[in-house]
């Protein structure tokens, strides 16, 4: 039963270190990891915001999980070990996706970025565009 306990462990452990980097803003778009939906990969300052924002409710996802996973640790019997992990990835869960959609509203709210002049991205094409 000690595997069982470790699934929310260790899954709020990774949880929580991906919320604390985001709120850091020690995340980058070019890796796998933050909030990564349409509006927060569309800059890099809508990628920070969306983390930065997502951050606090991902750390709390990340102690349930680890409060979960204690717990199953703690229980005397398999039911309760069970029953203890299910709730700390239930609620891993739960917040996780929270602070997802908390991120995704911040980086919507973020001005879209300013084309740039001159084509396609200053690549000295001309107007009519790479091609």
């Amino acid at each position: 039963m000690v595997v069982v306990a470790l699934i929310p462990l260790i899954g709020g452990l990774l949880v929580g270190v991906g919320g604390f980097l985001g709120w850091q803003g020690k995340l980058s778009r070019d890796r796998g990891t933050g909030v990564r939906t349409e509006a927060t990969l569309r800059s890099d300052e809508a990628f920070a915001v969306g983390n930065k924002v997502a951050g606090i409710p991902t750390m709390a996802a990340g102690v349930v999980g680890v409060a979960g996973g204690l717990a199953a640790l703690a229980m005397p019997s398999a039911l309760g070990t069970t029953l203890a992990a299910v709730f700390g990835v239930v609620g891993l869960l739960g917040l996780l996706a929270a602070g997802g959609v908390l991120g995704n509203r911040a980086a919507a709210a973020v001005p879209e970025p300013a084309a740039p002049e001159g084509g396609c991205g200053g690549c000295a094409c001309g107007a009519g565009g790479c091609g």
